[in-house]
Parts: C-alpha cells; sequence; structure tokens
C-alpha cells in the first residue's frame, strides 16, 4: 500500500473522550486520516458500513457493544486489521481478543510512541500485500497456496479468509518450508517486536490459522515444535 497515492486512515473505536480526542490529535499529525465512534455499536455500523479503513483501534470496555462483540460481527464480513486496547496484565482480554481475529493488542496505559510503532508494523505487513513494487512469486506447498500480490490464500481451490497476522504467519513458514521458525522469530518478522515472556500472542495466531487451515483439509500443514516454534510440513 504505498502512501503516495492513499492516506492510510484509522478508525478509533473507543468511549474515553479525552483519549480518543488525543489520539485523533496525535496520529493526524502523524500523517494518518482518523474517524472516531464513542461507542461499540456506532463503531461497528462505521466500520461496516461506513468508509473504508486501513486498521481499527478498538477498546474492550464501552457501552451498548463491548469491544468483543464488535469484533465477533466485524469479523463475519471484514478482514480489517484490528489492534485491540486492552486492560493492563488482563491475560483473559488478550487471549480472547486473538482468539477472535485482532491481529495485535496493546495494553492501557501505552506510550504513544508505542502505539505508533505497533501501527506502523501493521502497515508494513499490508504494504507487504499490496506492493505495485516487485511481484513475488506464488507459493505452493502442501495443498496450499498463497499469492502475496492478489493477497489470496487457498487450500486447494478453496480461499481462506485470514487477518493480516496470519497472512503474514504463513507466508513466512511457507518461504521456510521444512525448517523450524522460532517464535521469536515470528514476533520480530511479523509482529515487530521481540516476544515477551509469557505471550501467547504468537501461539494463538498460529491456532486460528489452523483452525482455518483444517476446515478444509484434515492433512496437517503446521508442526508445533515444542519449546521453539512451528514448521510448515512439505507433505512429500
Amino acid at each position: 500500500m504505498s502512501s503516495e497515492f492513499h492516506l492510510q486512515s484509522i478508525l478509533i473505536i473507543d468511549d474515553d473522550n479525552e483519549l480518543t480526542d488525543m489520539l485523533a490529535t496525535y496520529l493526524s499529525s502523524m500523517g494518518y486520516q482518523i474517524q472516531v465512534s464513542n461507542d461499540g455499536q456506532a463503531g461497528l455500523a462505521e466500520a461496516t458500513a461506513g468508509g473504508h479503513y486501513d486498521l481499527i483501534l478498538l477498546d474492550v470496555m464501552m457501552p451498548k457493544m463491548d469491544g468483543f462483540d464488535v469484533l465477533k460481527k466485524l469479523r463475519v464480513s471484514h478482514a480489517t486489521p484490528v489492534l485491540m486496547l486492552t486492560a493492563r496484565g488482563d491475560d483473559y482480554d488478550r487471549i480472547l481478543g486473538l482468539e477472535l481475529g485482532a491481529d495485535d493488542y496493546l495494553p492501557k496505559p501505552f506510550n504513544h510512541r508505542e502505539l505508533v510503532a505497533r501501527i506502523k508494523a501493521i502497515f508494513r505487513r499490508l504494504s507487504l500485500t499490496h506492493s505495485g513494487g516487485t511481484i513475488e512469486q506464488d507459493l505452493i506447498v502442501n495443498e496450499l497456496f498463497l499469492s502475496s500480490s492478489s493477497q489470496v490464500a487457498k487450500v486447494g481451490e478453496v480461499e481462506m479468509t485470514l487477518t493480516s497476522t496470519e497472512f503474514s504467519i504463513l507466508r513466512l513458514l511457507m518461504l521456510n518450508t521444512g525448517s523450524r521458525v522460532t517464535k521469536e522469530e515470528i514476533s520480530l518478522k511479523v509482529l515487530g517486536k521481540s516476544l515477551q515472556a509469557f505471550d501467547r500472542s504468537i501461539d494463538m495466531h498460529v491456532s486460528n490459522l489452523r483452525k482455518k487451515i483444517a476446515a478444509i483439509s484434515n492433512i496437517e500443514k503446521i508442526k508445533t515444535i515444542r519449546g521453539v516454534g512451528y514448521m510448515l510440513l512439505s507433505g512429500q
């Protein structure tokens, strides 16, 4: 995705007016186009019936509809990247958000520079799949097909709907077919951050990816290397 032709747009869904005002001002100054919704119901309507958004910042605790319900309903029809804003130390919120298809999470309160770093990491993943530069060769391994240029992933002839994070993880595993890829490497190359102790985000993303593959094929594709990471099986 080239910022030369497209101003990256972010929808903030959070009921904290003071925070959203501050974030809107700060992120606008960084060159992003910002829209704000201060309750879950309005946010979902904007995300699904409004304009196209490149990223959604989604709070968990909100009136009318909480962030989890927003995410569940959003994922029925939209693969828009979602960065969840969760309560600090609340593992349940983070894990549930990832299970429902969030691309990443950031505990509140957060440093604005950390937020921008997470946003840029997500947009880097998107630019990889929307790049108008060098066209990457399509990947075909063990019934899996992945095209970065068209952002299509299939099992056999059946297309999967993947989040940008799941797509990038699958691409990384396919590029390293038959070799183990550590969780640290996945975290650095896909999420753009070092893996923290007790961080289960990579496990949750891979689990979601496995479920989507298993819904189409019962042949094992991704092997867990216990205590290390994962390996994509060649199928040969």
